[in-house]
């Protein structure tokens, strides 16, 4: 019924080609609440598009393939790993508009095969159905939210859940089901307002991976604090806005963490599972001439520990510095955690400092190197991200990582100190 209506309303296979059996199948994994969702979108849109046949629809369909190459340095630390990690990536997207652009359905879907069985996985990144009229916009479906100032670490980001296997520094998310209402005014600002109505569990690598722990973590061995499990009913907020030079966020989580909690026990069992948590948060921004001043704070309540972090710092940037739009930006934050050992991140007490070169020119060439050191002990962590675009459908990427003098009582860092790597990835867009 659901691909029935996508494709009774759009008269376009293609998109269902590529997006209809992952999204079948994502409903078989899941149950009947999901299929709810889904089919919600799918009536949706297709009740709008029967209102009025002169309503003129927009499709866009693009897929992006991507071969990447993994090489880590070093022998694996545990059984099972490898130091060569080749793997292929499809990245489809498809959206359609009407009502002059105010109403849409978009979807983007993944896929990656990889030697690693926990790395090779797919996902729905979204798939939603929105529409905006006057002051207000509403979204319903699977949809990716970033929230967020700071380069290095992103404390306030909490509604998508971290693909873990995807990448290291935790930028790419899964697509999270939800309901989003915007409201967007002139004198007040912006006040987003999300309903999310399931929960999903963090991947971590599998016995063949690399970055992963001693211990491999099954997904299905993490269990809820809540009773109702996923499908636990979570609200957020946020609001943002603007004074001079000053962009301000505040904003406020209640329901079941993204992060799992591992609590060790003196009998040296791992009690670990997802609690259910209040994160209020601010994001503040200043931009004065050349400077951008950043600020990320959170607070989090949760029946297991209650806590505060912070990450502060400045981007300065030389503009134009050859006369040809060679743009140099020099960065420096400070990382604060204070959960110590129940924290699922090394940033508790650091600093990161940075450059972001950008060429401006016609292949969209830019580079990002920094490093992130630690001020209790010896840790250092070395990054460089670079990027460039061949002809109109090419892209070249290389990313490398460098563990530096880990700390063995480092209890995050510790696990990955033979894993520094470079990637290379070559994609190919249609």
């Amino acid at each position: 019924m659901l691909v029935d209506t996508f494709i009774g309303s759009t008269g376009n296979t293609n998109g269902i080609m590529i997006l209809g059996l992952p999204l079948l199948q994502y409903v078989q994994m899941k149950n009947r609440k999901v299929l709810g969702i889904l089919c919600l979108i799918g009536f949706t849109y297709g009740f709008a598009q029967n209102d009025d046949a002169k309503k003129k629809v927009e499709h866009d369909l693009e897929l992006e393939i991507e071969a990447e190459y993994r090489y880590f340095f070093d022998p694996g630390q545990f059984d099972g790993q490898e130091a060569h990690y080749p793997s292929l990536a499809f990245r489809p997207e498809y959206s359609a508009s009407w009502n002059k652009g105010y109403e849409s359905i978009n979807a983007k879907g993944f896929f990656r095969l990889d030697r690693d069985d926990e790395r090779t996985h797919w996902d729905i990144r979204e798939l939603y159905y929105q529409k905006a009229k006057g002051s207000w916009e509403l979204s319903v479906g699977l949809k990716k939210v970033y929230w967020g100032v700071i380069e290095s670490n992103h404390l306030v980001d909490v509604i998508n859940q971290t693909d873990a296997v995807e990448t290291f520094d935790g930028e790419e998310k899964l697509g999270q089901p939800m309901v989003q209402f915007s409201w967007i005014t002139n004198s007040w600002g912006t006040f987003d307002f999300f309903y999310l109505p399931y929960h999903r569990k963090r991947t971590f690598p599998g016995v063949a991976g690399r970055l992963r722990f001693g211990t491999v973590i099954n997904q299905d061995d993490l269990g809820y604090e809540s009773g109702a499990e996923e499908w636990r009913q979570d609200f957020a907020f946020r609001w943002k806005h603007y004074f001079g030079i000053f962009d301000v966020g505040l904003s406020h989580f209640y329901g079941n963490g993204r992060e799992p909690l591992f609590l060790f026990e003196p009998s040296g069992a791992i009690n670990s599972f997802y609690p259910v948590i209040h994160q209020s948060g601010l994001e503040l921004q200043a931009t004065h001439d050349a400077f951008l001043w950043k600020l990320e704070s959170i607070y989090r309540h949760a029946e297991a520990q209650d806590f505060f972090a912070l990450a502060a710092g400045l981007e300065y940037t030389f503009s134009n510095i050859d006369g040809n739009g060679l743009d140099i930006g020099i960065l420096g934050e400070y990382l604060y955690d204070e959960r110590d050992e129940l924290a699922l991140t090394a940033l508790q007490n650091d600093v990161f400092f940075g450059s972001r070169i950008a060429f401006n020119d016609n292949a969209d060439t830019s580079i990002l190197i920094g490093g992130i050191t630690d001020l209790e002990s010896s840790s250092k962590i070395f990054s460089l991200e670079a990027s460039r675009r061949f002809g109109s459908t090419w892209t070249v990427e290389a990313e490398a990582r460098i563990f530096n003098a880990i700390d063995e009582n480092e209890l995050i860092l510790s696990n990955f100190r033979d894993d520094s790597f470079l990637r290379i990835a070559i994609s190919k867009y249609f």
